[in-house]
């Protein structure tokens, strides 16, 4: 189940806010113009499901969105777990790469069909942990500074939605933020 915490940004040990209430979420994303929503599960995204077949299940969903969003391009980022030295090292190397505070030039917008991952929004004095899982929808508006954990074994697969085929591209703070929040695996076993 989805759950959001709320924390300051200068004291990460202060919980202000930890639900997994929905309408709670919602509420409180809205209210900072992250938009999170929830659409319903239409496919068992394994390991061997084929992006198409994904994207297939969901064509509706992903139509109406492109067309309001004015998105134009859509792909599907996966990692599940895998046996070996060269699984492992890939999937740290990944983690690693977004463990550090960023911003993009264009919304952010997600879709899990399966598994798990954080966001952390920093917003004003506040970060705001997003901890999505699958049937997730979260649009973060351009220009939010911004770090994802997707935990020590990544097991997730989401649908990106951009406006240019660079929009994924991060512009990195520099700022050590992230390293004193609680991380994904945290925030799960806290409940």
């Amino acid at each position: 189940m989805t759950l959001l915490q709320i924390m300051p940004d200068d004291a990460p040990d202060t919980v202000l806010l930890h639900t997994r209430d929905e309408e709670t979420i919602a509420q409180a994303l809205r209210e900072r113009s992250v938009s999170f929503t929830r659409w319903p599960l239409r496919a068992q995204a394994t390991p061997q499901t084929a992006s198409e077949e994904l994207l297939d299940a969901y064509r509706a969903e992903i139509d109406e969105l492109c067309a309001r969003q004015k998105l134009r391009l859509v792909d599907v980022a996966r990692l599940h777990p895998e046996e070996g030295a060269e699984w492992q090292e890939r999937a740290a190397k990944a983690r690693s790469t977004f463990l550090d505070e960023h911003r993009h030039a264009e919304d952010e917008v997600r879709f899990f069909a399966h598994g798990t991952g954080c966001f952390y929004l920093h917003l004003e004095d506040r970060v705001y942990a997003v901890v999505c899982e699958a049937g997730d929808l979260l649009s973060v508006p351009a220009g939010t500074r911004h770090w994802f954990d997707m935990g020590p074994v990544p097991d997730f697969c989401a649908i990106r939605f951009f406006e240019k085929e660079d929009g994924w591209v991060g512009d990195f703070t520099q700022e050590p933020i992230a390293d004193g929040f609680p991380r994904l695996d945290a925030l799960l076993r806290e409940g």
